[in-house]
């Protein structure tokens, strides 16, 4: 059985449910200390580890997030799969506050603040991009979307901003213009440290509004967002309760050689910290 992590975006700061759970104490990484705690338990015989992206009470602003560190410690940790939940506007008048979207690409708008790549002093990798999501996580996503009776969108590009404040009106139209399909503050720096750890990676994304470019809606506002999550948060466990023991079950996924022919740096050129560092990533490659 595969462990699978989730990470809890603004609503979910916890998992209820869990078979024997276990709060783990992480205070530190190679990167530094993730955003809180993380819950060790199981859901119908698979083991799941949570972590809340924003830390419990929602204290740490997306630009602020040590995704890094996050990400690390679910490979350490032993996750095969990630899937992970957030709040996203809509661009598009069909895509509805309540909805659901499982996006297949992103565009990344985030600025070189957020470090988004475990491969820096000293060691180099270009792993592929190109499908960023795994097709295998994201087909049991859309199926539990719908048995939970949800309204989800099977595929969609995902912009990431940079955030905190939201789009200008001038920003939501051009991003409109791109065929763009939602936008969040989170998930595509995650989605690349989780292909450079060799970790199937899916978005369950919960359309909380309009952004700003709906001429029939207001602009978003924390106000407007809290009230649809508080409506469709329980929907949103039931759809990962229903998913985690379908992506358990999966034998292999395709992230799990990502790195195979990624890694460009001579590995005697490695320090040899670096090595140490990134052994549980980087182990199968290179000693």
């Amino acid at each position: 059985m595969a462990k699978v992590g989730i990470i809890g975006g603004s609503g979910l700061y916890k998992m209820e449910g869990l078979q024997n759970s276990e709060e783990l104490m992480v205070w530190d990484t190679p990167f530094g200390p993730p955003s809180d705690h993380f819950m060790k338990g199981g859901i119908d015989g698979v083991e799941v580890v949570f972590v809340a992206r924003h830390g419990r009470g929602h204290h740490i602003s997306p630009g602020e997030i040590n995704y890094r560190a996050n990400i690390f410690e679910l490979k350490r940790l032993g996750v095969e799969a990630i899937i992970s939940v957030s709040a996203c506007g809509s661009m598009k008048e069909e895509i509805r506050p309540m909805d659901f979207v499982v996006p297949d690409q992103f565009i990344d708008r985030t600025n070189k603040a957020r470090e988004s790549s475990f491969f820096t002093g000293g060691i180099v990798a270009h792993v592929s991009m190109a499908d960023p999501v795994s097709e295998e996580l994201t087909s049991v996503l859309i199926g539990c979307c719908q048995e939970a009776g949800a309204t989800v969108h099977p595929r969609g590009t995902y912009l990431n901003m940079e955030g905190p404040q939201f789009s200008t009106k001038a920003e939501s139209n051009l991003y409109r213009s791109w065929g763009v399909d939602i936008i969040g503050m989170t998930n595509m720096v995650e989605a690349k440290l989780a292909r450079e750890a060799e970790i199937a990676y899916a978005s369950l994304c919960a359309v909380t509004d309009y952004d700003c470019w709906h001429s029939g809606h207001e602009s978003v506002t924390v106000d407007m967002v809290i009230a649809y999550l508080n409506k469709n948060i329980e929907t949103a466990k039931k759809i990962i309760r229903l998913a985690v023991p379908r992506a358990g079950k999966i034998k292999q996924f395709a992230a799990r050689d990502a790195l195979k022919h990624a890694i460009m740096t001579d590995p005697a050129k490695i320090p040899e910290q670096k090595k140490r560092e990134l052994s549980i990533i980087i182990g199968k490659y290179i000693q």
